[in-house]
C-alpha cells in the first residue's frame, strides 16, 4: 500500500487542490497542519528543505507543490 502524507495549511489553494485531487481519485492520505503544528513544520522543512506548501510525501519521495504530472506517475494513475 502506498503511503501519501500530505504537509498543508487550511488556507492554501493548491493545498486544497492538491487534497481535493487525491480524494477524487481515492487515495488514502495523511493531512498534517503545518500552521497547527510547529513540531510537523519542522518535519517538514527537513523533507523539503523549504517552507512552501503543499509538500507531498509518496513512499519516501517528496514532491514540492500541487505537481499533477509527477503524483499522477508515483501512484501509477
Amino acid at each position: 500500500m502506498v503511503r501519501v502524507k500530505v504537509y498543508s495549511t487550511p488556507t492554501c489553494p493548491y493545498c486544497i487542490r492538491a487534497k481535493k485531487y487525491l480524494s477524487d481519485k481515492g487515495v488514502d492520505f495523511e493531512n498534517i497542519d503545518v500552521s497547527a503544528d510547529e513540531e510537523a513544520l519542522k518535519q517538514m522543512v527537513d523533507v523539503s528543505g523549504q517552507m512552501g506548501v503543499p509538500v507531498l510525501v509518496i513512499d519516501g519521495e517528496v514532491i514540492v507543490g500541487f505537481d499533477q504530472a509527477r503524483i499522477d506517475q508515483k501512484l501509477g494513475l
